[in-house]
């Protein structure tokens, strides 16, 4: 019996399989907020689900018990997919915003390779967000990357240069790109110094890169409101420490001695282009 539970058909229009999953990619909650903002925005419909069964350890990632309208349920780890029609654009979207499995990391895979075949989707994009040098006083950087090198190459992005233990995102990638999949993923640089869920500001960057990069739009500038008033109560707190002050300066000089990234302005066609030359093979 596969573990792959479908619940609905959705007839979609060149999706992107677009996935979060909370664990070792998602400081702050930054990714997983981005896609839950995404299925709320298209009222997306769901389409499968994952049973958590084989896949977690439930000491580790405890059920939550609830009670609902006096009646008492569990609540398991849920890895729920939603297919959200885009009106007026040239892609729809499949979205995944779940938790990262303990275990059977290539059986989980596998199901989500099957998840994109079957619903044609055209490209997977995982999104995440690493706790990294950024001052919160910043834009918050956006890294993408694609393992494949004709992907990358095409698209302008990197290549990963990461060696050492990696999370399911990792294995994904390589089952992904194994299979012919084109894979790109999007990260997002969290200040180290603010850790903590939520953070506005990197889930807004994230949002905004996805749509640079899909030609899709994702609402982003919804979350400027929260996004300032988050940098003023950390700039509160850091005022109020002599330390913490200097110490963001020097995170800022570091930023701005940087070299610019390139916009990634025209990246949308030629991600168009791309994805046109490989129907065409």
């Amino acid at each position: 019996m596969s573990e792959l539970i479908w619940e609905g058909e959705v007839d979609l229009n060149r999706p992107f399989f677009v996935i979060a999953l909370e664990g070792l990619f998602d400081a702050a909650g930054a990714a997983t907020h981005a896609v839950d903002r995404l299925v709320d925005s298209y009222e997306a419909k769901p389409l499968a689900h994952i049973e958590p069964e084989i896949f977690f350890n439930f000491q580790e990632e405890r059920p939550i018990v609830r009670i609902n309208k006096g009646e008492r349920e569990i609540v398991w780890p849920s890895n729920s997919i939603w297919a959200a029609s885009c009106p007026n654009e040239n892609h729809d979207l499949v979205l995944l915003s779940g938790v990262e499995p303990h275990l059977r990391w290539k059986t989980f895979a596998d199901s989500l390779l099957e998840v994109a075949r079957s619903t044609n989707a055209e490209m997977v994009i995982t999104v995440g967000a690493m706790a990294g040098m950024a001052p919160h006083t910043r834009p918050l950087g956006v890294v993408g990357s694609a393992a494949d090198p004709a992907t990358a190459d095409r698209l302008g992005l990197g290549r990963p240069t990461y060696e050492g233990p990696t999370g399911l995102v990792g294995a994904l990638h390589d089952e992904l790109d194994k299979a012919g999949m084109p894979v790109i993923s999007l990260r997002v640089s969290v200040p180290h110094y603010v850790p903590n869920p939520p953070n506005p500001e990197a889930t807004r960057s994230l949002l905004s890169r996805l749509e640079l990069v899909t030609g899709v739009k994702t609402f982003h500038g919804e979350l400027d409101h929260d996004a300032n008033e988050w940098r003023k109560r950390i700039d509160l707190a850091v005022s109020n420490d002599g330390e913490m002050t200097s110490y963001v300066q020097q995170l800022e000089q570091r930023v701005d001695e940087s070299e610019i990234l390139p916009t990634g302005d025209d990246l949308a066609a030629e991600l168009e282009a791309f994805l046109r030359d490989r129907r065409e093979d």
